[in-house]
């Protein structure tokens, strides 16, 4: 479940990034290293598990809010700031190219994985491990050893719409991407609206448990989207699908605003 990736930011800025699942430098938060200099820099990659169990799988929609929450989870940790335990790991993985993996784990292997440092969100009915960054080439023996590829999941009913209270996460209509790889596309989408928002709007969307949705847009709600100036996070299309864009993050009424053209939802 690796590709290289594009995010675009709402300026419309772009940059190729050669990564995992990750979305551009271009897009990353203000004093972050020039395109250039990520390239030269040691890479990493942030590590987000699964938990998946034969018997009782997690609804899709459920598994993608809920990657899309642990990614912001550890983003606002007071481990990952400051002086923090996490800090460093999280500023270089910043300053170079963005990577995001997505692995899953049942039974004895959720249990290692869930022993390793880390923080485990909940959903309704899933469960995702994300942990602090690491180099490419030092994944734990724990981690190591987890499926990267064929994760895939169903809704066991038709989600519901998306409130207007918090941010939507919009999925590109057009594609068909496995469960693993979408959780990675939500997480970058969640990654770039945090960016774009204000210490109070980020310590609001915090302290309410960064309620957010995730949806398909139509197809003529897709085209306003993308041409909004919201965060767009794209695809250079070296797995699964063609390049392209492939979520756009929308602010909500109450948490996430961000800059950009809202429209009436459909």
């Amino acid at each position: 479940m690796s590709s290289d990736d594009t995010a675009q930011s709402p300026s419309g800025d772009t940059s190729p990034s050669p990564f995992h699942e990750g979305p551009a430098g271009s897009a990353g938060p203000a004093g972050s290293a020039r395109p250039a200099d990520r390239d030269a820099a040691p890479q990493y990659v942030l590590p987000l598990v699964l938990h998946l169990e034969k018997t009782d799988p997690p609804g899709r929609t459920d598994a993608l809010r809920t990657a899309a929450r642990a990614v912001l989870t550890i983003l606002a940790d007071e481990r990952s700031t400051g002086e923090g335990e996490w800090a460093r790991a999280m500023r270089d993985w910043e300053d170079a190219r963005i990577r995001k993996v997505v692995r899953r784990a049942r039974g004895a292997e959720w249990r290692k994985a869930a022993a390793l440092p880390g923080i485990t969100v909940t959903g309704g009915s899933a469960e995702v491990r994300v942990y602090p960054p690491i180099p490419l080439d030092g994944w734990p023996k724990e981690l190591a050893k987890l499926q990267v590829s064929g994760t895939d999941l169903d809704d066991p009913e038709p989600p519901a719409a998306p409130g207007p209270e918090g941010p939507v996460l919009w999925l590109n209509p057009e594609l068909e991407m496995s469960a693993g790889k979408t959780m990675a596309q939500v997480g970058h989408g969640a990654q770039l609206a945090w960016w774009e928002l204000s210490d109070t709007d980020r310590k609001a969307w915090r302290e309410a448990g960064f309620p957010l949705s995730v949806a398909t847009a139509t197809p003529d709600r897709w085209r306003e989207l993308i041409t909004s100036g919201l965060p767009v996070v794209r695809d250079a299309g070296f797995t699964e699908i063609a390049p392209g864009p492939t979520v756009v993050a929308e602010g909500g009424e109450r948490f996430c605003p961000l800059p950009g053209v809202r429209t009436a939802r459909r």
